[in-house]
């Protein structure tokens, strides 16, 4: 009897993955009988500013969402945070008859700053352009393809959000387009949730999430954001890292000074600067605060598994990006995302360039990003920051104005400000609905898929857990040399076609 009940599971097992693989040679044949249409659908979005501080460009990005959904039938709404001015989530639900389970599929529409000066000679953030390679492969623009144009899937399309992450929008839209217009049924409720202040630190997250409870019940939530693994195979991610930022100002004289007059006399700000944050860090680039790594959660033996079946892209990045001597002391690009991390996003104290005079400076100022992992409480994190500067001998305020009697008591003074931060999230590998996550992205691709413990990047998905008791599930498909939040954003036109077939697969799981 055992023995007949394993055959029949077994194929029943296959017969479903046989099923995916044919429901995948469906979506293909649809997406190049709808190439040109999908591309300009996709061109359009992009076209609309989307950085969360204009306020204007937000509504219209978001208004483009909403007549989206709704020219596809789902029945759709702006979830508004209590706080006024906020960019809304855009809502969208499709209820199917019969179905068990729901699930949630989230993207997000506004975008990373632009400085337009910055990105390459004739590509503009919101007028995008395609190339016929990247950027760093000697790509060139190339004309708008037309409707008898043959589409490479090589081609880059160049733009902000191209990738982070209009491209999740697009790519889940579309999939629920091709599923209705290919006549099939989908096996879950299907809920859409797009939003509009992930870059910003989706600080109102919090109010919407608890706000509409109820109409955001679901048994997952699928991620749409991120890069595929560096090798370029598909990957299904279980967790990201948490992300808390912290600002430091330091200060030396109340006015600029001559530097032949004043110099090895008057502290230079900049020095104590830069003498502050090497204190930090050592050569390898281990973080040296204290306590820094001691509430970290470890890896389940199961994780660590899929840890170490990870192709090692380590030497492909070290040519790709040009240096040599990589931190972490041997550890691997996976070992290492695994881990809190401290980053310094920017320093600023005077001019350089042609702009430089022969000054001390009367300030120096720096950035630090602090990534999280399981374990890590972002406010936590960030004191121990603080307390390692005390430590330094520091006097710190959060005032930005510092007064004659505080700079006459103290030798060494920094201003500290902490941005609101998020702590990590993972999801446990082996739950039921992870396993069928896991073969619906395996039945679209010929090569093993990637499975990995935590993106190396931040999304603010324990507010998930927290607020709904719900797992979450990332599924990222744009390349992962797309640039994002730096000048030249793109997506490989592959990239968004895998996506589409990846989305209707977990549509119809």
């Amino acid at each position: 009897m055992k023995k007949n009940f394993l055959l029949l599971l077994c194929l029943l097992v296959g017969i479903q993955v046989f099923a995916q693989q044919d429901l995948t040679t469906q979506t293909r044949a649809y997406r190049k009988a709808h190439e040109h249409q999908l591309l300009g659908d996709f061109m359009q979005l992009l076209s609309i500013p989307n950085v969360v501080y204009d306020t204007l460009g937000m509504q219209r990005t978001a208004n483009h969402i909403v007549q989206m959904m709704q020219a596809r039938g789902i029945q759709t709404q702006k979830l508004e945070a209590h706080t006024k001015g906020v960019p809304p989530v855009i809502f969208g639900e499709v209820n199917v008859p019969n179905a068990k389970q729901t699930l949630i599929f989230y993207a997000h529409y506004d975008g990373q700053p632009v400085n337009p000066n910055q990105w390459a000679e004739g590509i503009k953030p919101f007028e995008s352009v395609f190339l016929d390679a990247s950027l760093e492969k000697g790509g060139k623009i190339i004309p708008t393809p037309t409707a008898n144009t043959a589409i490479n899937p090589e081609w880059r399309i160049y733009g902000r959000s191209a990738s982070d992450d209009k491209a999740g929008v697009f790519a889940i839209l579309s999939a629920y387009q091709a599923l209705k217009d290919l006549g099939i049924t989908p096996r879950y409720n299907l809920k859409f949730f797009f939003e509009g202040e992930e870059e910003v630190g989706s600080t109102h997250l919090e109010e919407i999430l608890t706000k509409y409870k109820d109409k955001l019940k679901a048994d997952l939530w699928l991620i749409c954001d991120g890069p595929v693994h560096q090798s370029g195979l598909k990957q299904v991610v279980f967790g990201v890292r948490g992300d808390a930022n912290v600002e430091i100002k330091v200060y030396a004289s109340k006015r600029p000074l001559h530097s032949g007059h004043y110099g090895n006399w008057a502290p230079n700000p900049a020095n104590l600067l830069v003498n502050l944050l090497a204190s930090m860090k050592d050569a390898q680039g281990k973080v040296l605060i204290k306590g820094f790594y001691d509430d970290v959660i470890p890896l389940t033996p199961l994780e660590k598994k899929a840890l170490a079946n990870i192709p090692a892209p380590d030497e492909q990045m070290k040519q790709e990006l040009g240096f040599v001597q990589p931190e972490g002391g041997g550890k691997s690009l996976a070992e290492l995302i695994s881990l809190p991390s401290l980053n310094i996003n920017g320093i600023v104290s005077a001019n350089v360039g042609k702009l430089a005079a022969n000054i001390i400076p009367t300030s120096a100022t720096a950035t630090l990003d602090l990534r999280l992992v399981l374990g890590n409480d972002s406010k936590r994190q960030v004191q121990k920051v603080i307390s390692h500067i005390k430590a330094q001998g520091y006097y710190v305020t959060s005032n930005e104005s510092i007064t004659d009697e505080e700079r006459l008591k103290y030798p060494l003074i920094a201003r500290v400000l902490a941005k609101d931060g998020y702590n990590a999230q993972r999801t446990s590998m082996d739950l039921p609905i992870a396993q069928k996550v896991i073969k619906a992205v395996q039945s679209t691709s010929k090569e093993s898929i990637v499975l990995l413990p935590s993106l190396g990047g931040s999304l603010p998905l324990y507010l998930f857990e927290k607020h709904l008791s719900t797992p979450t599930i990332t599924v990222p498909i744009a390349n992962h040399d797309n640039n994002q939040h730096a000048e030249n954003e793109n997506i490989r036109i592959q990239n968004l076609w895998d996506g589409i077939e990846t989305y209707v697969a977990l549509m119809s799981m």
